[in-house]
């Protein structure tokens, strides 16, 4: 004879997980619903407040190169050359700087010596900007200033992308400053998506008789390309949007700079210095204006990288 056997807990029936996916289908799409009502809101609202400078200055709000407060003329062209300058020359030391660090603790570190450089960096990273920003004042500035900038300047004053101000308050500061300040960002995304990597596809290659380096070139860094991208674009978006460290160290010049040694400002160090002390009418709605054109800005070079990234992953053959 038989008996049956009661289990603590019923098996969901189909009914019940329909409805549970039902219900989690509808709060995911409002979650994303909401984020891009928030994104939509941020738009709408610098818009608003920007309409009466675009109104006044037109699209040539974006090439004027003045911002003169006593005469209501202001123009975006200096900050919107300082933020892509500070951010590209970041960029360009904090990639390869990064990527290699990544490489180098995921890949080729012993344990011993990996761990207590990943919790160097974690920490680098969780620095305060404007803790950072008090050390460039302090320490870089000063080192620039007197041990490159003055001694290049009197070697090669002529060369037109140096410029002539030699003050240790510069593009060339704050872009260093940017640098240490993404690096980390970097390393850290990149070492992550290094480690998902299987081991069995560089044991593959090292089989074949390739070398360490050889594995890494074409095993390991193909196929963290996209992760890479990703990073880059994280470090990007922090680059063009650092605010105290930028504003303590880069010089805060309303001009367009003539070389690296000269003191300029970006948006986000324009708004941070200005905001405070400005009156309500043109001014502010100028300001606001600034802060729509990084938001265009970000997405345009975010986009670009983009564009960019998948034709190189289309062409390697990675990607779709």
């Amino acid at each position: 004879m038989s008996i049956p056997i009661r289990t603590g807990s019923r098996a969901p029936t189909s009914s019940a997980r329909s409805a549970g996916d039902r219900i989690f289908r509808v709060l995911s799409l409002g979650v994303a619903g909401m984020i891009l009502l928030i994104v939509a809101g941020i738009f709408a609202q610098l818009a608003l407040g920007s309409a009466e400078a675009f109104a006044l200055f037109g699209l040539g709000f974006l090439t004027g190169q003045t911002w003169d407060v006593s005469m209501l003329v202001f123009g975006a062209l200096p900050f919107i050359a300082g933020t892509v300058a500070t951010s590209v020359l970041a960029m360009l030391l904090a990639v390869p700087l990064g990527v290699a660090t990544a490489v180098f603790l995921s890949e080729i570190a012993p344990r011993r010596l990996a761990i207590p450089m990943t919790l160097l960096v974690e920490l680098i990273a969780a620095i305060p900007s404007v803790v950072i920003g008090l050390w460039g004042v302090m320490i870089l500035g000063a080192f620039l200033r007197d041990g490159v900038e003055v001694p290049v300047v009197g070697a090669f004053g002529e060369l037109p992308f140096l410029g002539s101000a030699a003050s240790g308050s510069d593009l060339l500061a704050a872009s260093l400053l940017l640098a240490l300040m993404i690096t980390p960002t970097i390393v850290a995304i990149t070492r992550e998506v290094l480690s998902t990597i299987p081991q069995s596809h560089r044991e593959a290659f090292l089989g074949l008789g390739a070398t360490r380096w050889e594995t890494i070139r074409a095993v390991v860094l193909p196929q963290a390309r996209t992760g890479i991208i990703g990073a880059s674009l994280l470090a990007l978006g922090r680059a063009m949007g650092e605010t105290m460290a930028v504003t303590m160290t880069i010089g805060n010049a309303d001009r367009l700079p003539s070389g690296l040694f000269d003191p300029a400002q970006t948006i986000a160090s324009k708004l941070a210095t200005s905001w405070g002390e400005a009156s309500d009418g043109v001014e502010r709605s100028s300001l606001i204006a600034l802060g729509l054109v990084l938001l265009f800005l970000a997405l345009a070079l975010v986009l670009a990288t983009r564009l960019l990234a998948r034709g190189s992953l289309r062409r390697s053959g990675i990607g779709r």
